[in-house]
């Protein structure tokens, strides 16, 4: 090696190589992903900036992810819970129904007041025609607010069959256009419960998908899709309206079946989403699981399970537990202090009857509060199979066993997503002590 050739390597040495943020010209490179080429650049502000070069991908696979972009949370299907998909779907064709019914409605309603619109005006005036004892309805259902958090799912699934009743008045109303008044006020009543039902449900559902806090994207996009599909079933009704269902018989067909096809696709809806708060049917659940099985379910194993038409309904294998009573109900007050003695840290009361467990909460009780209560008269229904101990005997050894396990259990209910700070009973009874 001479002696220019050193000097040249000890130059390129001693000079550094220019970083993006040192040089004044844009440094660029490409990148091939698939069928996909882009160039990333950073400008000599330091932005980064994207641009595809080259897209090779079919139109169809450009089209669905633009669609996936426009309409789904960023990330999806990775940043939402199970189940969001099909949640969707069914909401979809939820609102495609609902508004293709209301143009129909609000036809019949016009008809039957004497005037003869076409089916465009009919989406136009319908904005004016429910604003009367909607209103009323609403106020009504604001005050079941706690029930609705307590069982969100079966509040949205009765919101929407209000709302077809509603609908269902409007539809018949042609039928005796001398009580067009009492059957539009009637209609307008439901659909104004079920507007307030179906608000209050809203945020809870959404909830039970958030997986990396993105509530505000979720409800962003599922606003997007219904308002799409809400435009598409608009022009679905004024085409009915302006052929099959231009005659009376023609809406006594189309509309219950379309009604029918709307229930079913909210219902389906619902079993998708799979909520993480603690209710009474959902408690019940994990602890009958739990002593069965020995294992924690999460939301999304539980959400089919869930009875949403029947919320209430005692299971077996859970101790047969009904919370909220009013305690007088309950028990006699005699036998008040010997179940305070039995459970003396807890917030809870259990009281065995004939057909059903009762259990009362104190005011401020837990989630965790009503776990224990649970899990002690699953335990002791388990226990009473198997031997015949005095009823006392049995929930001293259940409550044994359930404060042995109470801790790891809990542990692991909050690692499989449950919220166990607070018990959404729906506003029951419960008790303070003076």
């Amino acid at each position: 090696m001479n002696l220019l050739e050193k000097l040249k390597m000890q130059k390129n040495q001693a000079t550094p190589t220019p970083s993006p943020s040192m040089s004044s010209d844009p440094v660029n490179w490409l990148e091939i992903s698939g069928s996909v080429s882009r160039r990333y650049q950073f400008e000599p502000d330091g932005d980064l900036s994207v641009k595809v070069v080259n897209d090779s991908r079919p139109v169809f696979n450009r089209v669905a992810e633009s669609f996936v972009t426009k309409f789904f949370p960023a990330g999806y299907p990775y940043s939402v819970n199970e189940g969001y998909l099909r949640y969707t779907q069914f909401r979809a064709m939820q609102h495609f129904t609902s508004a293709a019914l209301s143009v129909l409605s609000t036809q019949s309603l016009l008809f039957a007041a004497g005037l003869r619109p076409t089916p465009a005006q009919a989406t136009v005036v319908s904005w004016i025609i429910k604003d009367g004892m909607q209103h009323m309805g609403k106020l009504i259902c604001s005050n079941l607010g706690t029930r609705m958090d307590s069982e969100p799912k079966s509040w949205r699934i009765l919101a929407d069959v209000l709302y077809d009743l509603g609908t269902g008045f409007e539809v018949l109303s042609p039928l005796c256009p001398q009580l067009f008044l009492e059957m539009a006020s009637i209609g307008n009543f439901a659909k104004g419960m079920a507007v307030v039902a179906a608000r209050a449900t809203r945020l809870p559902i959404y909830s039970s998908f958030v997986k990396e806090g993105n509530l505000s994207d979720l409800f962003a996009k599922g606003e997007a899709i219904s308002t799409v599909f809400n435009v598409m079933g608009l022009g679905v009704g004024i085409q009915l309206a302006s052929t099959i269902c231009s005659s009376m018989e023609g809406k006594m067909i189309v509309g219950p079946i379309m009604s029918v096809f709307h229930i079913y696709c909210v219902y389906e809806e619902m079993r998708a989403a799979p909520v993480n708060t603690l209710n009474p049917q959902r408690t019940a659940l994990i602890a009958a699981d739990y002593v069965k099985t020995g294992k924690v379910s999460t939301p999304a194993d539980l959400r089919y399970r869930e009875d949403l038409l029947f919320p209430g309904k005692l299971i077996e294998e859970a101790g047969n537990v009904k919370v909220g009573r009013s305690l007088e109900k309950v028990l006699k007050p005699s036998k008040l202090q010997k179940l305070r003695t039995a459970f003396p840290k807890e917030k809870f009361i259990l009281s065995i009857g004939n057909k059903w467990t009762d259990m009362v909460l104190e005011l401020d009780a837990s989630g965790e509060d009503a776990l224990r209560g649970w899990l002690v008269a699953a335990y002791a229904s388990e226990m009473g199979k198997s031997v015949d101990d005095p009823i006392v005997d049995l929930f001293g050894r259940a409550y044994e066993k359930m404060d042995s396990t109470f801790d790891l259990f809990v542990s692991e209910l909050r690692g499989k997503g449950w919220h166990t700070d607070r018990f959404l009973d729906g506003g029951r009874s419960r008790l303070a002590w003076s």
